[in-house]
């Protein structure tokens, strides 16, 4: 009976994970129970078709330890001829009475926030995360954020 279920959850993986064809690289890492203001996130990207064209997303994992409903990002996208463009990205992650927002059926939810469309590769390129998130009325940014267990980051063909 045991080797029935578990063939019946593998297909049933293989199956969800053979529909998502826009996906074109999705990689997530851990950053523990608290994403340290100092901790960035690196991605390491693989040689692209110059001829096409991507959308970009980053991934999140959050459970309801998260205590704010916005989440800032630093994003950077590092070029194959080194230069680097940043952005400063304002996510918005639970509703105003706190819920998360997010897919899942569990208190873990995954948000998928859009972050560039139309983008096109040539050469390798770096994507470089961490998280600004600043309390209201302080200065320095919030040393260990709570909920976030995951960062990840998606591309996907443009069609």
């Amino acid at each position: 009976m045991r080797i029935k279920n578990s063939l019946v959850f593998l297909l049933i993986g293989i199956l969800f994970f053979s529909c998502d064809k826009k996906r074109v690289f999705d990689e997530y890492h851990s950053v523990g129970s608290a994403w340290h203001k100092d901790s960035t996130v690196t991605f390491q990207l693989p040689e692209l078709d110059s001829t096409k064209r991507y959308d970009l997303f980053v991934n999140l994992r959050s459970n309801d330890n998260y205590p704010f409903n916005n989440l800032f990002l630093i994003v950077a996208l590092e070029l194959p001829n080194g230069f680097t463009k940043v952005d400063t990205l304002e996510y918005q992650m639970a509703n105003p009475d706190g819920t998360l927002l997010g897919e899942g059926f569990t208190d873990i939810k995954e948000s998928k926030l859009f972050y560039k469309e139309n983008v096109k590769f040539r050469g390798k390129y770096k994507v470089y995360i961490k998280q600004a998130v600043r309390e209201t009325g302080k200065v320095p940014g919030v040393e260990e954020l709570e909920g976030i267990t995951d960062v990840g980051f998606r591309i996907e063909n443009k069609e």
